[in-house]
């Protein structure tokens, strides 16, 4: 059993019957492990562990593999919103209903699907996947744009040239790309004296701090963040919070806010200068 379980973590819990016998595991060894429910089958030549992730099985039922933003979010790359629809690569022309189809000679690698996604998905989207990719030390950089040379990858280009290394959350490349969108100067991690690495600085007057409600439950995280806004505005650098909801599904709110903020400075220097 020992080596069905290493087989099926080496394949995220769903493996196919091929993977097995690469393995050394034989037809009888199966048998036994399904016979004692140690491994459930769940399409002709597939197996998977009991709470294995549905959509992996959906997908490795077709058969294919994941592709795309699918293959990133099981991989833990940071997505804006979960595919509504599993991407998925095959080897053929041949389309499955219900799925987004990716055609790959081989199974995807993690740099493949990254690719895929800075082709398929819109801008934002594709440059959150790739970015994660790059910032979590999955996808060398260097890689993705060695990958991307050629006279149609104009757009891809543009958007890896977009990556920070240096990002720390999803919230805080979507809150970057959309104030650069709208023409304003944004720097990246920008070292506060006393405070640490403010998220953005924008047009080197406004702070942006990122607060993704999963990463600030504990109390220690709570008194943390409490500490660097209160060290911010001692230091006298206004700074918004900003939440992941606000960015995604009002992003115009977004960028009015910070627009406004900005005005608001310029019009108190004009009051002081009166």
């Amino acid at each position: 059993m020992h080596k069905i379980d290493g087989v099926l973590s080496k394949f995220d819990g769903v493996a196919r019957a091929k993977h097995f016998a690469a393995a050394g595991i034989s037809d009888f060894q199966l048998r036994a492990a399904l016979a004692k429910g140690q491994v459930g089958r769940v399409a002709r030549g597939v197996y998977a562990r009991q709470g294995a992730n549905p959509t992996l099985v959906a997908i490795r039922s077709l058969p294919a593999e994941p592709a795309c933003i699918s293959a990133a979010e099981l991989a833990g790359l940071w997505i804006v919103e979960r595919p509504r629809v599993p991407h998925v690569a095959a080897p053929h022309s041949r389309k499955y209903p219900g799925f987004i189809c990716h055609r790959s000679a081989a199974p995807p690698t993690l740099l493949d699907s990254v690719v895929q996604a800075l082709r398929c998905m819109p801008d934002l989207d594709g440059l959150v996947i790739a970015e994660s990719a790059v910032a979590l030390g999955k996808v060398e950089l260097s890689a993705l744009r060695n990958r991307l040379t050629g006279r149609n990858d104009l757009r891809e280009r543009r958007l890896v040239s977009m990556i920070v290394p240096q990002s720390q959350s999803t919230i805080e490349c979507i809150a970057r790309f959309l104030l650069r969108q709208a023409g304003f100067h944004v720097e990246s991690q920008v070292n506060i004296p006393g405070m640490g690495h403010l998220d953005l600085m924008v047009d080197g007057r406004l702070g942006i701090e990122t607060d993704g409600t999963g990463f600030h439950m504990d109390k220690a995280s709570f008194e943390e963040d409490r500490r660097r806004w209160n060290v911010t505005t001692r230091l006298g650098v206004p700074t918004l919070v900003v939440s992941h909801a606000l960015l995604v599904q009002r992003p115009r709110e977004f960028v009015w806010m910070v627009r406004e903020t900005l005005k608001s400075f310029d019009r108190g220097l004009t009051t002081q200068a009166a």
